[in-house]
């Protein structure tokens, strides 16, 4: 399982938020004069995005629910 197939990120606000965070954090840091910071802030919600809404296949339910039941 790779991290951006966690069930953490399962919610599609989640995934949502967590570029918005990047982008914000990138405008912050281009306003405030760090051009350097605000392009690897870019950098990362741009792999964000490609990692969580390119890539990105949810996971199927009634396989996660048939390996959490433990078997006798």
């Amino acid at each position: 399982m790779k991290d951006s197939e966690h069930p953490f990120f399962r919610p599609l606000w989640r995934r949502v938020a967590v570029v918005a965070v990047c982008v914000i954090w990138s405008i912050i840091e281009f306003a405030t004069g760090t051009p350097f910071w605000g392009v690897i802030a870019l950098g990362f919600a741009g792999y964000a995005v490609w990692q969580f809404f390119y890539l990105y296949k949810p996971a199927d339910e009634s396989k996660a629910t048939t390996e959490a039941e433990p078997k006798e």
